[in-house]
């Protein structure tokens, strides 16, 4: 069986006309017939650019000089933008940014759920810059870039790591850590051995900050002790993890993370560990449960269902005016921090249970009460399989967070198309302001 030959891509440089722009945040042109996504491009301008990539169906490129620009494109702030893959739209204003995800989810909920939103709320905006308080990122040691070792995201559509000093959209405290992390590494023993480092910031100072280190090979003593220098003079707290998650712990000799973060509003502190997971942008997540509260109107006549409940980030606030609230987590130890979290804030009516969502519920426990209203917060795979029990369940209203526009959206199609209810009003939510990532929140009512 002979092997499929690889396109070859044009070498000439071409000028386009860029009339859109691609979900993942690339300009989108036409030429010959032909989509080109390009790199580095907005609606509206007129590019010259560098084919990278060629399809049967669409080519790649990528911006090499701007003839006419956009009035929507501004100067990027990251030095390190258009390499690195952490951010995708530095370029766009953040206006018109939150504009372009708010057409991705209208677009989405129309040419794949058939279905019209009765209302499109205003989004949920906040910070700009140093807004994510947890990130991954990866390590490599690369001889031919100075002997260095790199630490950041990976390249714009690579494989790579890109070489950063700094990066802009981490909380200030991890922002200008990069280097010092890269010449730790790079001293330790091991240096060719570490493949990635994970950030977790929570309120407060240093002392509400880790870095889990991963370690393919046990650290030399002499390593070990250039860690806990590291952890003295920063402050921040400094992880292990030689295996699978269950291995990260605490470098000796250095203090316990102290994670936590606030719901001022609704008198609620949740504590987490190091590599659970949390909502990366705190002031969004506080007025994403502010919302939540606001459309879903708890009271205590009120029995709500939180599926995908995680940690208990909407589950405990919404008790606080709830006669009852059960959340409901694949992820046992998201479970079980999701109940010491109802009892440090004293809530005796929020009760969590163990399932996977993507199996049949129909004997557990947890699905038998009579439900007033649900939320739905799930991963990118969206909701599908649990949609039929909570059309058959009492429920009135269902509130929908969604990571990913096209599972919103096909879910939002069952509900309405299938099951009857109303699509009262959708929006989305800058969590992830300089991507091209949408969360969106959707509100729908039985008829």
């Amino acid at each position: 069986m002979s092997r499929r030959r690889r396109r070859k891509i044009p070498t000439e440089l071409q000028q386009a006309e860029i009339t859109d722009l691609s979900h993942d945040g690339r300009g989108v042109a036409h030429i010959n017939d032909k989509a080109v996504f390009i790199h580095g491009a907005l609606p509206g301008e007129t590019v010259v650019f560098r084919y990278t990539e060629s399809h049967r169906r669409f080519d790649m490129g990528v911006v090499e000089e701007v003839l006419e620009a956009s009035p929507d494109r501004v100067e990027p702030r990251c030095s390190h933008f258009g390499v690195c893959g952490g951010c995708a739209l530095q370029h766009l204003d953040p206006k018109r940014q939150i504009e372009f995800k708010q057409q991705t989810l209208m677009e989405n909920l129309r040419r794949i759920g058939k279905v019209e939103p009765a209302e499109v709320w205003e989004p949920l905006t906040g910070p700009h810059w140093h807004y994510r308080r947890k990130a991954r990122l990866s390590v490599r040691y690369v001889p031919k870039k100075d002997d260095r070792v790199l630490v950041g995201f990976r390249e714009q559509y690579g494989r790579f790591v890109a070489d950063c000093r700094e990066c802009p959209i981490l909380d200030q405290r991890f922002e200008n850590q990069l280097e010092a992390l890269s010449e730790l590494i790079r001293s330790l023993s091991i240096h060719a051995r570490v493949p990635q480092v994970e950030v977790a910031a929570g309120d407060g100072g240093e002392q509400g900050a880790s870095i889990i280190i991963r370690n393919l090979e046990a650290f030399s003593t002499e390593d070990l002790e250039k860690l806990r220098q590291f952890a003295a003079d920063t402050g921040l707290a400094l992880l292990l993890q030689p295996k699978g998650p269950t291995t990260i712990s605490v470098l000796e000799g250095t203090p316990q993370p102290n994670l936590y973060y606030e719901l001022p509003e609704h008198q609620i502190k949740m504590q987490f560990s190091p590599s659970d997971f949390i909502q990366v942008n705190a002031e969004l997540n506080r007025k994403m449960i502010n919302r939540a509260i606001e459309v879903l109107q708890p009271t205590a006549d009120d029995l709500i269902l939180d599926l995908f409940c995680g940690l208990g980030n909407f589950s405990l606030a919404l008790a606080r005016y709830s006669g009852r609230v059960i959340g409901v987590e694949g992820d046992t130890e998201l479970v079980n921090k999701a109940r010491a979290n109802a009892e440090l804030n004293q809530l005796k009516n929020a009760s969590f249970f163990i399932a996977d969502l993507n199996e049949s519920p129909e004997q557990a426990a947890w699905l038998k009460p009579a439900y007033t209203k649900v939320l739905l917060d799930p991963p990118r795979s969206g909701a599908e399989f649990i949609l039929p029990h909570l059309a058959a369940s009492s429920a009135k209203t269902i509130l929908y967070i969604s990571c990913h526009p096209a599972s919103l959206a096909r879910d939002a199609g069952i509900l309405v198309n299938e099951h009857g209810f109303k699509l009262e009003a959708a929006g989305v939510m800058d969590m992830f302001p300089h991507t091209a990532h949408v969360e969106s929140i959707a509100l729908f009512t039985r008829k």
